[in-house]
């Protein structure tokens, strides 16, 4: 825990990204076992909801969440004499072609709820209740930052990391992206926008079920992909 620089709260969670990719494989990995499946690469848009639902939070996946603002896709609210509330934006839900956004969603919201509850119960416990119009128990989620949040808001920007992971496991995009460019006998940093970039990203989309812009996220932020051809080394 290190200080919150934003005031919300006493102290915040500090994780490297390495802790969030191996708590992240291990929660689906064990989710996969406690289903008795093998493990894959990619989760299920079904497997996110039981991913919410198993860690004691209820899953409103269709709500009208306008009133907190149109561009608000998710909503995690907490309480002290009950478990967490996840509401997922009606457009989402009802729109097959947002199937993609949805499931970056989902994720992101069980960010919320396995990295951060304790926060709000350590304000329950000093006595601070809010209002059910309140705004201070929510953690607000809105389409811009769901996927890639500034580094300054601490809270959604791991929520965001935290559905990267759980839709993308480290180790299998490794993997994947180490496959494509050892076939093909390539050993400098690839470009996002160059051809083979493009492919990597189509086979991210495909395998993992995300979409572009979650694709390219990822990707970058785990030096995978680089803005330029320019840099270092994908494996050394």
């Amino acid at each position: 825990m290190i200080r919150d620089p934003k005031g919300r709260f006493p102290e915040r969670p500090y994780y490297t990204n390495d802790e969030l990719d191996r708590e992240c494989e291990r929660l689906v990995r064990d989710l996969h076992r406690k289903r008795n499946q093998e493990a894959r690469p990619r989760i299920t848009t079904d497997e996110l909801h039981l991913l919410i639902e198993l860690n004691d939070a209820s899953l409103d996946s269709s709500a009208d969440l306008t009133i907190y603002g149109d561009d608000v896709e998710g909503v995690t609210a907490f309480h002290p004499d009950r478990d967490p509330e996840v509401a997922i934006s009606d457009r989402l839900a009802n729109d097959p072609r947002r199937e993609n956004r949805l499931r970056t969603t989902l994720a992101h919201e069980f960010g919320h709820v396995h990295f951060h509850r304790h926060l709000w119960a350590g304000k329950f416990q000093h006595g601070q209740l809010f209002d059910r119009s309140s705004h201070e128990n929510k953690a607000i989620c809105k389409r811009d930052t769901i996927i890639q949040a500034a580094n300054y808001d601490w809270m959604e920007w791991q929520a965001g990391y935290v559905s990267g992971a759980i839709l993308m496991p480290v180790t299998s995009i490794r993997r994947l992206v180490s496959d494509y460019c050892q076939e093909r006998d390539l050993h400098a940093a690839v470009a996002v926008r160059s051809d083979h970039g493009r492919q990597i990203v189509g086979a991210v989309m495909e395998t993992f079920q995300v979409s572009e812009e979650a694709a390219q996220v990822r990707l970058k932020v785990l030096k995978l992909l680089g803005e330029s051809d320019r840099q270092g080394s994908l494996f050394g």
